[in-house]
């Protein structure tokens, strides 16, 4: 059984530290189908690019952002678990 909680705790620390890192920040916007916008930074670690922020406008207006500081996910998505690929 995996345990959440320390999964979760785990995958904070490790952002934080690629947050906290005086590493070179990538910055991109991209448009989804519906209209709404995402932005996210990202930060190079072992040869992968890793989201460290996100946020995303919806159509509507609201905005939903993403960070081991305020929150990796809640009712309406999170902050992608999967490396960019460009």
């Amino acid at each position: 059984m995996v345990d959440l909680e320390r999964s979760a705790a785990e995958i904070t620390a490790y952002l934080r530290v690629l947050d906290e890192s005086a590493a070179l920040r990538h910055h991109f916007r991209h448009a989804d189908e519906e209209g709404g916008l995402w932005y996210m930074e990202g930060v190079a670690d072992r040869g992968e690019l890793i989201v460290i922020k996100q946020a995303e406008l919806t159509s509507a207006g609201q905005l939903h952002r993403y960070s081991w500081e305020q929150h990796l996910e809640d009712e309406h998505g999170g902050l992608t678990d999967q490396a960019i690929d460009l």
